[in-house]
């Protein structure tokens, strides 16, 4: 198992579970259906990343909505510096998954609103 200090496994919280709530804040629909919507699609990280994501709840940037975007997208760039530090090969998965949890997020009422679509292309930006 890849050894992550408690501040990295915070970041890496922040960025998947902020990428989440970001694209369900963008267009509010059935919080109950978007949250099983990205659990379900937690599934496709690597077992390491699960047991550091689920060691302990996430905490999201405070602030205005403005300043909550700015922090999840930040996380979002320092996890994929975290993970390529400690397990590269685990970088091209964790991307994925992140995606598909938020279009997972976006889809999880029947269809995508523009503002989730901006939002999913915002966090997949800041992945790159």
């Amino acid at each position: 198992m890849t050894a992550y200090t408690e501040a990295e496994g915070q970041t890496l919280r922040t960025a998947v579970f902020g990428a989440m709530v970001l694209v369900s804040t963008a267009d509010p629909g059935s919080v109950d259906e978007e949250s099983y919507a990205g659990i379900r699609a937690m599934s496709l990280l690597s077992d390491d990343l699960r047991a550091v994501i689920a060691a302990a709840p996430p905490a999201l940037p405070k602030g205005t909505t403005s300043d909550v975007e700015s922090g999840v997208l930040a996380a979002l760039r320092s996890a994929v510096e975290i993970i390529n530090a400690h397990e590269p090969a685990d970088l091209p998965i964790f991307r994925v998954a992140v995606t598909e949890m938020c279009r997972s997020v976006a889809g999880a009422d029947g269809e995508i609103a523009v503002a989730e679509k901006e939002m999913v292309t915002r966090v997949v930006e800041a992945l790159a």
